[in-house]
């Protein structure tokens, strides 16, 4: 099983904290889904990623392509086709069934959204009952910090 990092967002948004996870997790080798709900979201992060950082490109494609199988980090709203060993979580996206036994689960969520602070906070629960690790990282400071870890099969 592998760990489900909770990302409390209350200065950056979604796309500042991409753009640290995501070049770390191609350079492990990793492919990466990333999954939300919104049909707006997904395409400005497809947008985003083609323009920045400016002096690299993330290589990536939007779900529904016939290419799918390919990308390392693919956009969408479904299942990881792309043999990701991680899926990046936004919006309240879900994680699917055996998605827990990736190498990292990244639960993204608005710290001003009561509603996805509750929904974190329960997929907290729900995940490390079935075993799975998980950090909470806050931003609260200025500087990202962990600030709770559950390793795997902790009560």
């Amino acid at each position: 099983m592998g760990t489900a990092m909770f990302y409390h967002l209350t200065r950056s948004g979604p796309e500042e904290v991409l753009a640290l996870i995501l070049p770390r997790a191609l350079a492990a080798g990793w492919r990466v889904m990333l999954r939300s709900p919104d049909p707006a979201r997904r395409e400005r992060l497809d947008a985003r990623l083609w323009l920045e950082p400016e002096d690299s490109f993330l290589p990536h494609g939007i779900e529904g392509g016939a290419f799918d199988a390919d990308q390392p980090v693919l956009i969408g709203q479904g299942p990881a086709v792309n043999a990701a060993q991680g899926v990046i979580l936004l919006d309240g996206a879900a994680p699917l069934p055996g998605e827990e036994a990736l190498e990292r689960l990244w639960v993204l969520f608005d710290g001003a959204d009561e509603s996805a602070v509750q929904a974190a906070r329960g997929l907290w629960s729900r995940l490390t009952a079935a075993g799975m690790a998980a950090q909470y990282w806050s931003e609260e400071s200025g500087r990202w910090a962990m600030k709770a870890e559950k390793k795997a099969g902790q009560v």
